[in-house]
């Protein structure tokens, strides 16, 4: 499981029953019955102060960023830069210069692969992926090694959803260019060692992009401790609205690497000769970007900042310990991703039933869950199965959620027979 300083003293220092009422899309029904939401590892939900700082800003603020000089301007400016040194301050970024707004992690490694490896790849030169990964960190890489005749080595995974470490160190060599693994996976739950990974290839001078889409959400992300060089994750999966990423990158490599997109906002001299770019990070946000959502972004930070990463980490990792002892109990279920050191994503199949039955006999009973692939075929394949039924968890989970869950797995299991 996740290791967090609070699950050292076993203190919780956040009330988690009133932090629930936050989040009014808990507070409904679905099919007769009250909702219960297992899928924020798809997308999580908003709590009150993120859906009221997007509504202040319609009401109030609305206006184009960066090129007016009149006060709705200004506002609309101040609130989405007060939003990315939010993001500095919450994943310990040197500077905003290394704090690039996306569409999401998606865009952000897109943006990687395309713009570092039309910098630095070469034909031949060699990128390591894991068997773990999202699609969003697999097809970005096959595209540039369409492009560019670089190849692709993965690292594999055990019977027990880890990566063979051993493995990915016979795999670094002097070809290797770029390093690509998720921080933690979406599919399986298991937290993969950065660390070492990050080491290991800083070794050979290889930079290390993390897919951090499942951890930013749920532990705290310090960028200058880790030693990554890119890190990659979303809005919607943080309790702040879609649309909109982060991708963090040491300026050192930012600072060689061309635009991904050209337009306005990203120039700072354009003549029909040629262009000269902005600095960092404006040369890669070309064009009006999605400012509600990236102010909406800074208030979820704030709130995850105030319920305190320590607490989310600690509450989710109860609520996971609570929900595998239940689900384990139950006759013919087996879960895929038994690390000792995962996040609260369980990934399940109940014999001789489809995940997507199990999906929807539980969202008929107001429950709902991800099924199928998750945009990790890999995985699949590894297992050899189609799909599984997924319960990803959130800090405003509670045990009912998994009682709830527990108990309409059975109601599956005998409708079934």
């Amino acid at each position: 499981m996740i290791k967090t300083d609070s699950q050292i003293t076993n203190e919780v220092t956040a009330d988690f029953d009133r932090i629930r009422r936050d989040f009014p899309v808990l507070d409904q029904q679905v099919n007769g019955h009250p909702l219960v939401y297992l899928d924020n590892a798809a997308s999580s939900q908003m709590p009150k102060p993120v859906i009221e700082r997007i509504n202040a800003y319609h009401s109030k603020e609305h206006s184009n960023v960066h090129r007016g000089i009149h006060t709705l301007s200004q506002k609309a400016t101040d609130a989405y830069e007060e939003a990315r040194e939010q993001v500095r301050t919450f994943i310990n970024a040197k500077s905003k210069s290394e704090v690039i707004y996306t569409g999401g992690t998606t865009d952000s490694i897109n943006l990687v692969a395309y713009s570092y490896g039309r910098a630095f790849f070469n034909e031949g030169d060699e990128v390591i992926l894991s068997e773990l990964e999202h699609h969003a960190n697999i097809v970005p890489w096959q595209l540039m090694r369409d492009m560019t005749g670089i190849k692709l080595r993965v690292i594999p995974i055990t019977d027990q959803g880890e990566l063979d470490m051993a493995v990915y160190g016979k795999l670094l060599n002097e070809r290797t260019k770029m390093v690509a693994v998720s921080h933690i996976s979406n599919a399986l739950g298991t937290v993969n060692p950065v660390e070492e990974i990050i080491e290991k290839a800083h070794q050979y001078d290889v930079p290390v992009l993390l897919d951090g889409a499942q951890a930013a959400p749920h532990i705290r992300v310090d960028v200058q401790q880790l030693d990554c060089d890119f890190y990659a994750f979303s809005s919607h999966k943080m309790c702040g609205p879609t649309g909109i990423g982060i991708l963090y990158g040491k300026e050192k490599y930012l600072n060689q690497m061309p635009p991904f997109r050209g337009g306005g906002e990203m120039i700072d001299k354009v003549t029909f000769e040629e262009t000269t770019y902005d600095e960092l990070p404006h040369k890669f946000e070309a064009g009006t970007p999605p400012i509600v959502s990236g102010i909406g972004l800074g208030a979820a930070i704030k709130y995850l900042k105030e319920v305190g990463m320590e607490n989310i980490a600690q509450r989710e990792h109860e609520l996971l310990e609570y929900a595998t002892e239940k689900l384990l109990a139950i006759d013919g279920l087996k879960i895929y991703g038994e690390s000792p050191n995962k996040a609260a994503v369980i990934s399940f199949v109940l014999d001789g039933i489809h995940p997507h039955d199990t999906g929807t006999l539980l969202n008929e009973q107001g429950i709902a869950i991800r099924t199928g692939h998750h945009c990790a075929q890999t995985v699949m394949q590894r297992y050899d199965i189609p799909a599984t039924a997924r319960a990803s968890i959130a800090f405003y989970n509670n045990e009912d959620d998994i009682d709830r869950l527990v108990h309409g797995i059975k109601e599956v299991k005998e409708i079934f027979g």
